[in-house]
């Protein structure tokens, strides 16, 4: 039976920013909620394990933000094309004889589940966030400073293992500081003696600047280019230096005038 516990809200304040973690159970099978779930999406079957009421926010006073959850992440999956037998083709002839996950499948679709949600953004029209390319890079050795953390969030959104064939994960972390937020998105992806695939979006912000910095980066390595031992295969922390970038994406997404209103309100900010 179906748990009716409501989900574990946590918020955070601080100037203008909102920052909401809700954490509940994994979505059950059956039910109206499962079933308005999976009319949402075109997937023949959707990971084992589904927190559709995990879901972090980061949101302006004014009314625009951010905000990552399971749904809009699975709607960027593939639901028609069988992408890892066309990325890999030798590789996952060899072992796809011993893989009973695709057997099973009726119609081909993306069953790793690998998805290039970026997060989800939100606003009215005139007061939205608005991307635009970037060369301007994330200063990593900036956040390497040692910073007391005002606020925390960890949230899995979805989990599957690949029928014992591997694993596929998607979570997303922030951490608040005084000088701003970061956040981390990573889809891990394991598929035994095939590949190990990483996906992630790291998204910046200083809260003296009218912007944030979001990253995006695909990175893979095949099985037999692994140098590492098996026991590191589920640690993407250790794995990520190892392996191959694929893709990249650099924005600078460019927050409303309501930000510029309250970072200067002497400002005149009318129109000329």
């Amino acid at each position: 039976m179906a748990s009716k516990a409501a989900p574990k809200v946590d918020q955070f304040k601080l100037g203008p920013w909102t920052f909401t973690s809700s954490k509940s159970h994994i979505l059950v099978s059956g039910g109206p909620r499962r079933e308005q779930f999976e009319a949402s999406l075109r997937l023949p079957q959707l990971p084992e394990m589904i927190f559709d009421k995990n879901i972090l926010r980061v949101e302006h006073q004014s009314g625009f933000g951010m905000e990552f959850n399971a749904l809009d992440a699975l709607k960027r999956v593939d639901p028609e094309h069988d992408l890892m037998k066309v990325a890999v083709a030798q590789q996952w002839a060899e072992s796809r004889s011993d893989c009973e996950h695709i057997k099973d499948v009726i119609k081909p679709f993306d069953w790793t589940y690998t998805t290039d949600y970026q997060g989800t953004l939100f606003g009215t029209e005139g007061n939205e966030i608005k991307c635009f390319a970037s060369d301007e890079r994330i200063d990593i050795e900036k956040l390497k400073v040692k910073e007391q953390i005002l606020y925390y969030a960890d949230l899995l959104l979805f989990e599957d293992e690949l029928a014992d064939n591997g694993s596929s994960t998607l979570n997303v972390k922030m951490r608040v500081m005084s000088s701003g937020f970061f956040i981390l998105l990573r889809f891990y992806l394991r598929v035994d003696n095939v590949l190990i695939r990483l996906c992630d979006t790291r998204i910046h912000h200083e809260f003296d600047k009218c912007h944030f910095l979001r990253e995006y980066t695909v990175k893979e390595i095949l099985f037999k280019d692994l140098p590492v031992p098996h026991q590191l295969y589920n640690d993407p922390n250790e794995i990520a230096p190892y392996l191959k970038l694929k893709e990249e994406r650099y924005e600078r997404l460019q927050l409303p005038q309501s930000h510029m209103q309250y970072l200067y309100p002497d400002m005149d900010l009318a129109p000329r």
